[in-house]
């Protein structure tokens, strides 16, 4: 079994390029199912999440040509209505192939999703935007059945917005006749990105302050996109400079995409420079306290919450994080104690008052951000840590360690 062997106490230094975002490429894979005509797809990223989602659709029919972040996906057969569990129960994103099939074939059958185990994150608002669109639900033991003769425009209201289900109703709508709203839809520059891609694609689209408003049409065709950067993927970067006080260029980035981790790094005392592309951030001392709650975009991304708290953990003070989305997003944090952070946990708050010193142990990663935090915390412990379930690091950072190395840490992948 691999595992990341980090000797920590290395000041981080140089220029890094981030990838495509990961959450921008899996629906967009995905978004080729509305269309036989060729998808070509730029800037997609090296990760086994990426990979899983490939392998998805092409059991679904497509054939997939990959040549570096190049990927063309085109008819490849007759579409399949029936989604197989074992690539849908490895990720939450493959559940998204519901509304492209049912919006082409008019029934599809998907497994209930997997993914993180950062807390529930129900299909409800997939399901009841489906049906508003005129769907036939049938739920049953371990998969989602549905049906529709002809999906139609309708007005759906979001309680809350998912991103999923903004993704999920969107691509649908596409294809559904007449026109559709979608009320409180999510913000997140993933689905813009989505939209982007869907209206090269010939969907008639347009975003609105507070909705998303879809005209049908009666198919839509090929096109070629180049995916966003990943903020998350550079977010981490930059925590990762300031954990070990050290000064780094992250490349290749949307600067307004990560404004709201920004506000808070300057908020921490960290020394932020914005370019066209390009954000370099600076430390010197130890992080100032800070006080932060996750939500949707534009607010803090709860994706970011696991690295920030690392670096709070050696934080000049007490910080107080409140995590508003996801409600087990803190299961990392024995892991950050073992290493001799000091967080107290109230329901879905962490008190985190910094140490002056972390130490190296042997940790497991049990989600994609919880594992960047753990590196992160290596990175600046005395001593060494080891990290298994590599796994889950995989799935959202593309050769963490490489990237990492060329920043000057002392980080290795063995077996």
């Amino acid at each position: 079994m691999e595992h990341l062997s980090i000797k920590g106490g290395r000041r981080l230094t140089g220029s890094i390029n981030v990838e495509g975002a990961k959450n921008a490429a899996l629906p967009a894979c995905v978004a080729t199912l509305l269309t036989d005509e060729p998808v070509i797809l730029h800037r997609i990223p090296q990760l086994r999440d990426v990979s899983t989602i490939l392998a998805t659709i092409t059991s679904l029919g497509k054939r997939v040509t990959r040549e570096g972040d190049r990927v063309e996906i085109t008819h490849g057969g007759a579409l399949k209505a029936e989604a197989e569990a074992r690539y849908v129960k490895q990720m939450r994103a493959s559940f998204l192939v519901l509304g492209p099939l049912l919006a082409r074939l008019g029934h599809a059958v998907v497994p209930l999703p997997g993914g993180c185990t950062i807390g529930p994150r129900p299909i409800d608002l997939h399901l009841q935007g489906l049906k508003r669109l005129g769907a036939t639900i049938e739920e049953r033991v371990d998969s989602v059945a549905v049906s529709a003769e002809q999906l139609r425009g309708a007005r759906i209201d979001l309680p809350y917005p998912s991103v999923g289900a903004t993704e999920q109703l969107v691509m649908a709508a596409t294809l559904a006749k007449g026109e559709t709203w979608i009320e409180n839809p999510a913000k997140e520059p993933e689905v813009a990105d989505l939209i982007d891609l869907l209206r090269k694609m010939g969907a008639q689209i347009e975003v609105a302050p507070t909705a998303i408003r879809v005209v049908g049409t009666e198919s839509i065709h090929g096109a070629e996109h180049t995916v966003i950067p990943d903020r998350l993927e550079a977010g981490t970067y930059l925590l990762a400079a300031a954990i070990t006080g050290g000064e780094v260029e992250v490349r290749g980035v949307v600067p307004k995409h990560l404004r709201p981790l920004l506000a808070v790094l300057k908020e921490a005392g960290m020394m932020c420079f914005e370019g066209n592309d390009t954000i370099v951030l600076a430390n010197t001392e130890r992080p100032h306290p800070v006080q932060v709650s996750t939500a949707p975009h534009p607010g803090f991304p709860t994706d970011l919450q696991p690295p920030l708290v690392a670096m709070l953990s050696l934080a000049r003070g007490k910080s107080v994080i409140e995590e508003m989305v996801f409600e087990r997003r803190f299961g990392y944090t024995p892991s950050l104690k073992r290493m001799g952070a000091h967080i107290v946990l109230t329901d879905r708050t962490a008190t985190i008052t910094g140490v002056s010193t972390l130490w190296g142990a042997e940790v497991d990663a049990p989600d994609i951000r919880a594992g960047a935090a753990l590196v992160l915390a290596g990175l600046a412990a005395q001593g060494f840590t080891r990290i298994s379930q590599l796994e889950q690091i995989d799935r959202g950072y593309a050769k963490i360690e490489v990237k990492l190395s060329l920043l000057g840490a002392q980080i290795e992948r063995e077996r």
